[in-house]
């Protein structure tokens, strides 16, 4: 049924492209509003524009990066291949804009273009004021801005508007049941998998919903087989390039011959569904699963399984999330996701065929047990579901005025807590600019085949502006090349850089000679090593001879890692036969502090006793071992007092009097090469050379 609020003498396409500029203009002006916030914030800029805020985008940069340049070596890992790289690259290429604002607003304009899909399945189904309202709100819910917004520069920009093409051109072309209208699905399905690699579980999951509803609704429809032919040629798990040529011939034979012998084409769809077996097009569902079910990680060895410490468990986007956090991250707010349920039943038995749209509700609602960051699949589905239920409304409403202050001020409700959590969503860049500058001073010192170590949450940024290798990133962070990156940041400093120059070494033999397994296996077996606890202690107390040095290493190790040593210390911190946690270590950070009654109240019940040298916790008073003070002089140079209470305590105090914190640890934390290195600039000459030396960020040179 049309909506009488949108009767109009233009036709469908005139009014379909206004209101597409409308929604589409407006979901671009709502995310200027990060700009406009940080506009004047120099610390954010870098070569005269605002940087990136999210630490995925530096990888997608680093390939467009050198695509453009045409400078690329073996094993940097530079994404040159990837569709987001190259569609980079092409813009960079064409457009009269630097770089830097290419990356900044990519994800601004073209994830935007949600807009249109959600418009289109309105227009499908014949209510043009819902999808218009729909799409007003699709484009700025939360989850999907916040992968959206400018800087938010990541696949994410169309791992969400493609899949909701696919599904509106499904939409479209049953309602409209013509030819012409085949094309755009099995076009949508194989943008979506050159886009996303991961996408074969939805785009198997929409094929499948559409054959149960060819099965229930549409059994005697020759259309719908052929909609179905089309999707199942389009899943087939082979080169994107012949599945183009077959659907496009396909597409032309049945368009111009008008082919509609049902069983024709119902062999050429069970051929293709076999085809999609045959080459493997279900075996990306399963693997999909595995980092999100899987919380440990085994790798074997000729004669010994180590157990590693699994990413997934301590990503938060894996993990339950409260009721109100995923209803505000799919509509707004509860009520406003509740009445979107209602309005969803209403709109499916109002308009059956929109039961198509049900896998990417359910994908959508999975993120309730399965993780935050598939919300956004739901988004779109329910704000055309609220818009629905604001326009049924509406026609019961019979006084126009009255009909038009509602409609716009349900239509306000629905944006306005969206719109709020915008302005209050002030996500920083990744770095800011003296965190770049140091990686700019770094490229001048380092070649492009060197290694940084570092904790994996820094490798995508140092690889773009410092132009380097890293031992892990956000791609490559298993738990078996974490380890040993744990381990040299929070092992002592000799143990910590054999096993660096190791891990590098070993890094670059596993390229050129494709051996596989865990490094620390390879390692093992090379020095004849059958328990991975005497290889890491040998590390520390016995002469091993080293590889070859091939290459520098450079430990980067910034202040805001000190957030995070818990995390990192995880992944070394057990026993690799067994899997098994050891004790953690005690480490505990705070600039909420004050003097009480002769006492340093330190927070969360920590009490430190100067005077006594002892510090309260759990109502105990235990003894400090050290109690250290460090400041930077006039000259910035790190000065370091130090007090020895009980030598044989296993607490040390480290009061950092220029960055207002306090740090208390035991004496494995203590000894660690970050806190040594980081902290107290007390670093062995033998084994470590000073390269670039400040406050927030100091970066050394391994000398073995």
């Amino acid at each position: 049924m049309n909506n009488p609020l949108l009767k109009t003498k233009l036709s469908d396409i005139n009014l379909f492209i206004i209101l597409f500029l409308i929604t589409y203009s407006f979901s671009i002006l709502i995310r200027l509003i990060w700009v406009s916030q940080f506009q004047d914030n120099l610390n954010f800029y870098w070569n005269d524009q605002l940087m990136i805020n999210t630490n995925d985008g530096y990888f997608f940069a680093e390939g467009a990066r050198d695509i453009l340049s045409s400078v690329h070596q073996n094993n940097d890992l530079s994404p040159i291949t990837h569709p987001l790289s190259q569609l980079t690259a092409l813009l960079a290429s064409v457009l009269p804009f630097s770089f830097e604002s290419i990356i900044l607003y990519m994800p601004s304009f073209i994830g935007s273009f949600l807009v249109f899909a959600v418009l289109l399945i309105g227009f499908s189904i014949k209510e043009k004021l819902t999808g218009f309202i729909a799409s007003l709100s699709a484009g700025i819910v939360w989850s999907y801005y916040n992968r959206t917004m400018t800087g938010y520069y990541d696949t994410d920009m169309l791992t969400v508007v493609l899949p909701t093409f696919i599904v509106s051109s499904m939409i479209f072309a049953a309602t409209h049941q013509k030819n012409r209208y085949l094309l755009m699905i099995p076009l949508a399905i194989m943008a979506n998998q050159w886009w996303y690699h991961a996408s074969a579980p939805i785009n198997l999951s929409l094929f499948t919903m559409m054959f149960i509803y060819t099965a229930i609704f549409e059994r005697q429809n020759n259309y719908f087989y052929k909609i179905l032919l089309f999707m199942a040629i389009a899943l087939i798990g082979t080169y994107f390039w012949i599945k183009l040529i077959v659907v496009v011939g396909l597409f032309s034979w049945f368009h111009i011959k008008h082919i509609n012998n049902l069983r024709l084409i119902l062999i050429l769809l069970f051929s293709s569904i076999f085809a999609i077996v045959f080459t493997g097009g279900m075996n990306a569902v399963f693997l999909q699963l595995q980092a999100y079910v899987f919380r440990a990680e085994t790798m074997d060895a000729t004669n010994i399984t180590l157990h590693f410490y699994n990413v997934a468990q301590t990503v938060r986007e894996a993990g339950k999330i409260p009721f109100e956090t995923f209803a505000n991250r799919i509509s707004g707010n509860p009520a406003i996701f509740i009445l979107s349920l209602i309005g969803y039943i209403l709109l499916i038995i109002r308009h059956k065929v929109v039961v198509l749209t049900l896998p990417l509700v359910a994908l959508g609602f999975i993120a309730y047990v399965g993780g935050l960051r598939f919300t956004v699949y739901a988004v779109p589905i329910m704000a055309l579901s609220m818009a629905y239920l604001i326009t049924q409304i509406a026609t019961y409403i019979e006084n126009k005025p009255f009909k038009y202050l509602f409609l716009t001020g349900a239509t306000i409700a629905i944006l306005s807590p969206n719109i709020s959590h915008i302005i209050d969503y002030r996500v920083p860049t990744v770095f800011q600019k003296n965190e770049v500058k140091i990686l700019d001073q770094l490229k001048e010192r380092s070649s492009r085949e060197d290694y940084v170590l570092t904790w994996w949450d820094y490798g995508y940024p140092i690889r773009y502006y410092a132009d380097v290798k890293t031992l892990v990133d956000g791609g490559k962070h298993n738990g078996d090349v974490n380890f040993p990156v744990s381990f040299a940041l929070t092992r002592p400093q000799k143990a910590s850089a054999r096993l660096a120059r190791l891990d590098v070494e070993y890094t670059e033999l596993a390229y050129e000679h494709n051996r596989t397994g865990s490094y620390i296996q390879m390692m093992m077996e090379d020095y004849n090593y059958d328990s991975p606890n005497n290889f890491l202690e040998a590390l520390q107390y016995s002469d091993i001879k080293l590889p070859t040095q091939t290459r520098d290493v450079y430990y980067y190790l910034p202040l805001r890692m000190m957030n995070i040593y818990p995390t990192v210390a995880l992944f070394s911190n057990m026993d690799l036969t067994t899997g098994k946690q050891k004790r953690s270590p005690f480490f505990y950070q705070t600039s909420q502090f004050k003097e009480q009654g002769g006492m340093i109240n330190l927070g969360r019940g920590i009490l430190l006793n100067k005077a006594k040298g002892t510090i309260r916790m759990n109502n105990q008073d235990l003894p400090l071992s050290l109690f250290i003070t460090t400041a930077y002089d006039r000259q910035g140079k790190l000065q370091v007092s130090q007090q020895r209470v009980k030598p044989n305590a296993n607490l040390v105090a480290v009061y950092m009097k220029s960055y207002n914190k306090f740090l208390i640890m035991d004496r494995n934390v203590y000894n660690s090469t970050y806190i040594q290195l980081f902290v107290l600039e007390k670093y062995d000459r033998t084994l470590f050379e000073e390269v670039i030396m400040t406050p927030m960020t100091k970066i050394y040179r391994l000398r073995i």
